[in-house]
């Protein structure tokens, strides 16, 4: 009976180790040094991340390397033998980068498949911003934009570059494809702004198609159209107003009626919205409005000369 007993511990202690080890994870601190991640050629290994990321694959890796996101987790296979290779992953709520140098080698007899792999950050590594909508809700109860402005996080990629690129993707790129970032909320707009002030030297039609706003900066995109016979060049200076930042889509635009001809800026405010930040549009000055009407007391007509008082001398 105690040979029995022994036997079946010895059975139940072999089976917890091999569990604890097909679930072992290895850690990888993230100390701002690239991070060796290893593969076996037709084995997936998993790399847990725990935030929401961007990858940067080479071209030439587009072949030989499988390559998913979902949850915080990557998941990396390998077709064939892969030389060391850097892969960038940028968080897309901070635009924080960490470095991965991956090699893929063939699987050698009896080799037991690679253990997970979890990203932690390292002692010297800035800790993650906190939620930018928690600043964005601290700012909707006070009220006010100024009192707000100092729980903002710092950021590693700028706002306007944020906001930038978000509104390029809602409007260019298929909807499945556009990247969640916290914190940003589309706000509303009102379509019948006067942007006629916007760029008065060149002959465009101007018109506001969406907004959207992270922390205390606004980013409008408007769409613009030549409606003359030349093409046009677009130049970011030739912009009146108080922007942060100001981006083309497309640099310059084709004559009117080419399917060109028309492309969209991305203006960048702070504080305020766009039509906050255009310039007043002042009317043309007619001086004749500040003439006295014809017939007036005092009124010099044309062809009627006023004596002034003057009595007349033959």
């Amino acid at each position: 009976m105690k040979r029995f007993a022994s036997s079946a511990l010895a059975s139940l202690l072999l089976s917890l180790g091999s569990v604890a080890t097909s679930h072992a994870i290895e850690i990888l601190r993230w100390e701002r040094l690239p991070l060796a991640v290893p593969l076996l050629v037709g084995q997936e290994r998993v790399i847990f991340v725990d935030r929401n990321v961007r990858i940067g694959l080479p071209d030439s890796l587009g072949a030989h390397l499988r390559m998913q996101s979902a949850g915080g987790a990557i998941y990396l296979r390998a077709s064939e033998a892969i030389p060391p290779t850097r892969l960038q992953l940028q968080d897309v709520e901070s635009g924080a980068l960490i470095l991965l140098d991956i090699a893929a080698e063939p699987a050698k007899a009896g080799q037991a498949p690679l253990e997970p792999i979890r990203i932690v950050e390292g002692d010297g590594t800035p800790s993650r911003p906190e939620n930018p909508a928690t600043s964005r809700a601290d700012e909707d109860e006070s009220g006010s934009t100024g009192e707000s402005i100092g729980t903002f996080t710092r950021r590693a990629t700028p706002v306007p570059v944020i906001l930038t690129r978000h509104a390029a993707q809602n409007l260019y790129a298929p909807l499945r494809t556009v990247e969640p970032v916290p914190g940003i909320g589309r706000v509303n707009l009102r379509r019948n702004i006067s942007l006629d002030t916007l760029l008065p030297t060149l002959p465009v039609r101007a018109q506001a198609l969406a907004a959207w706003r992270l922390e205390d900066q606004w980013v409008t995109a408007v769409k613009l159209t030549n409606t003359s016979a030349r093409p046009l060049e677009l130049d970011p200076r030739a912009l009146q107003g108080n922007f942060v930042a100001a981006t083309f889509q497309h640099p310059n635009l084709d004559p009117a009626g080419r399917t060109s001809d028309t492309t969209v800026v991305y203006l960048v405010t702070r504080g305020h919205g766009l039509a906050e930040s255009l310039l007043p549009k002042i009317a043309p000055i007619n001086a004749v409005q500040n003439l006295p009407p014809p017939g007036a007391a005092g009124a010099t007509g044309v062809g009627h000369p006023s004596t002034g008082g003057m009595r007349d001398e033959e």
